[in-house]
């Protein structure tokens, strides 16, 4: 279910949409070790190395790829939902990346469109915006009941978009994972990679990412040299705004 916050301003066309985890909030990790022992708990001996590369995928892609193909797939609902039990024990202990609320705070005053395009579930994504602190920030979020096929499939972002009322060509998107350039490569939006959530800047360019920064603090200290930052020129434009010249 997307959930809007306010009311978007009429004529908005431009916006920026947001990964939450390991983009936003330092929780790639949590969520690596929640697998790990969902794995555990129903036998499967699963490298954590491997679960992290898959981070960022959802949930039902990561357990197809990285469990036997030979399994019985009768049993991932309830490996899905151990992980949903293990993480949901960290909901205390998230904690947004420095600069994160900063960011959205100075897209919104902007005048962007600002989305969080999350295909978690929508308790971890609750508890993920709770951690952030910045729902007076954020026009509108998406959680995994939104799109039929999970990233790198880019449902999540198609739905984001139609939350806010912006069109592809007038977005960027923000995100920590291979997964997530992939998805906005295959909308056509220009894709900024942060390091931040253990992806390397390498991977995440082979993957498509236009520009990569350390985190949400390091994009937010050069926003006006990034693609956020030649939304903000053209939001800051009146011709832009309506469409004429």
């Amino acid at each position: 279910m997307i959930t809007q916050s306010h009311a978007l301003v009429r004529g908005r066309r431009f916006g920026v949409l947001f990964d939450v985890d390991g983009t936003l909030v330092d929780s790639a990790y949590i969520h690596t070790l929640a697998w790990w022992q969902a794995f555990r708990q129903h036998r499967y001996d699963v490298p954590m190395a491997a679960i992290h590369r898959c981070v960022g995928m959802g949930g039902d892609r990561l357990v197809d790829t990285l469990l036997p193909a030979g399994r019985d797939r009768g049993a991932d609902a309830e490996i899905l939902a151990s992980h949903a039990a293990v993480f949901a024990q960290s909901w205390p202990s998230l904690r947004p990346f420095d600069g994160a609320k900063e960011l959205l705070a100075q897209c919104h005053a902007g005048g962007l469109a600002v989305a969080l395009a999350s295909s978690a579930r929508m308790q971890d994504l609750a508890a993920t915006r709770k951690a952030l602190g910045a729902d007076s920030f954020i026009h509108a979020a998406t959680s995994a009941d939104d799109a039929k096929a999970s990233k790198p499939a880019p449902d999540i972002l198609v739905a984001a978009l139609e939350a806010v009322g912006v069109a592809a060509a007038g977005a960027v998107y923000v995100g920590d994972a291979v997964w997530d350039m992939q998805a906005a490569a295959a909308l056509g939006i220009p894709a900024i990679g942060v390091t931040c959530g253990g992806t390397s800047a390498a991977e995440l360019r082979e993957a498509g990412a236009a520009e990569v920064y350390n985190g949400p603090r390091d994009l937010l200290d050069n926003l006006q040299a990034s693609a956020i930052g030649r939304l903000l020129t053209l939001e800051s434009n009146p011709a832009a705004r309506t469409g004429s010249t």
